[in-house]
Parts: structure tokens; C-alpha cells; sequence
């Protein structure tokens, strides 16, 4: 029986997926699926073997998720303002050019966080190797050396990962107290406790 002012149950349990009287119904199955991820691998395969030695990814700025109750949580973002990308002494057309993406519709809204992303992009122009224009002209003013280009091995996977604290807490790190605040909490409770009981008892010792 159904309890209170509910809707009366009246599901449709035998759908019929092929013909039927009322025509087949058009259900989206994905069949398919097996199939489209390796298409998906061969394709991120062959683009990565073609723009080889250059990294398959962009390098992505670090952002806070929006709202209050994610806004802890840092993770990667779509592309770094073009505010970060002065202070590290670059512009939007060059940084495009070494696999750095830009997104100018963000903006800064603090100091902590520019700062963040500026070490990131410096960290990385630390790494970065650029190949000349052209593999058999002269090396020019930016470009890496000869030995640096012939060393180049191809990144794979994230460019720079955000680096995760640790989950679990070791207890060397944590300073051992002589004082103990919960002994001392619990202590003064029973304090209060017992604090009625002792002022009656020293009232009878004083009749």
C-alpha cells in the first residue's frame, strides 16, 4: 500500500527495444564503447609521434574551484591570465607557441595566487627546451643548445602535476606537549562536577 499523499506507482518495467505496435523505441546504447577508447588511444598515439619531441599536453595554471564549499580544493585550470604571463616575462603569442596555455578571460584575484602560477611558469621556462626554427640553422638568441635539442626526450603525462600533501599524519613531525589539553579539559569538568558535593560537605564541618 502506499503511505500518505504519494504518487500511485506505475512503472514501466518491459520496455520493448525492438518493433513493437508503437514503433521502435529509441533507446542510445553504446555498444561502441570498447572500441572508441582504443580509437581514442591510437589517435593520442599518432599525435603524439607526430609533434614529437614536443609534450602531448599544455602546461595548465593551478585554480581554486569555485564556490564556498569547493573553493578548497586546487586543481588544474584552463590556461594562465595574461597578467601571470607579464610578471614571467612572456606574452600571450609567444607562450602559445612553447606549449603554454592561456586563458584571457581569467583573472587574478589575489596576490597568493599570481604568485603560485608565476613559480609554476618559472619552474617551467627552467625546464623548457626550444628548438630552433629551423633543425639545421644557427642557434639564436632563446633557443637551446645543440647538445640540449639532441638530449630532448618526449614528456608524457601531465606537464608539471599539482603535487598532493599527504594523507596520513606522522606522528615524528607532530611535538610531543608535557601538558595534555584533553587531561586538562577533562579534569576541570569533573572539577565542576563535584564542586556543589564539596562546598556542602565544608558547610556541615563548619555547623
Amino acid at each position: 500500500m502506499v503511505k500518505h499523499n504519494n504518487v500511485i506507482p506505475n512503472i514501466h518495467c518491459h520496455k520493448k527495444y525492438c518493433e513493437s505496435s508503437r514503433g521502435p523505441l529509441k533507446v542510445k546504447l553504446s555498444l561502441n564503447q570498447a572500441g572508441k577508447k582504443k580509437s581514442r588511444r591510437i589517435a593520442r598515439a599518432a599525435k603524439a609521434a607526430a609533434i614529437a619531441p614536443r609534450p602531448l599536453q599544455l602546461l595548465r595554471p593551478s585554480v581554486h574551484c569555485p564556490t564556498q564549499r569547493y573553493s578548497a580544493k586546487v586543481r588544474l585550470g584552463k590556461g594562465f591570465t595574461l597578467e601571470e604571463l607579464k610578471a614571467a616575462g612572456l606574452t600571450a603569442r609567444y607562450a602559445r607557441t612553447v606549449g603554454i596555455a592561456v586563458d584571457h578571460r581569467r583573472t587574478n584575484k589575489s596576490a597568493e595566487s599570481l604568485a603560485v602560477n608565476v613559480a609554476r611558469l618559472e619552474e617551467y621556462k627552467g625546464k623548457l627546451i626550444v628548438f630552433p626554427k629551423k633543425r639545421l640553422s644557427k642557434v639564436k638568441s632563446g633557443d637551446s643548445s645543440a647538445a640540449e635539442c639532441k638530449a630532448a626526450t618526449q614528456l608524457k603525462g601531465t606537464v608539471l602535476p599539482l603535487s598532493t600533501p599527504a594523507d596520513e599524519i606522522v606522528m615524528a613531525d607532530v611535538p610531543e606537549q608535557e601538558i595534555s589539553a584533553f587531561t586538562t579539559m577533562r579534569v576541570a569538568r569533573m572539577e565542576t562536577v563535584v564542586d556543589g558535593y564539596r562546598a556542602s560537605v565544608a558547610n556541615r564541618k563548619e555547623k
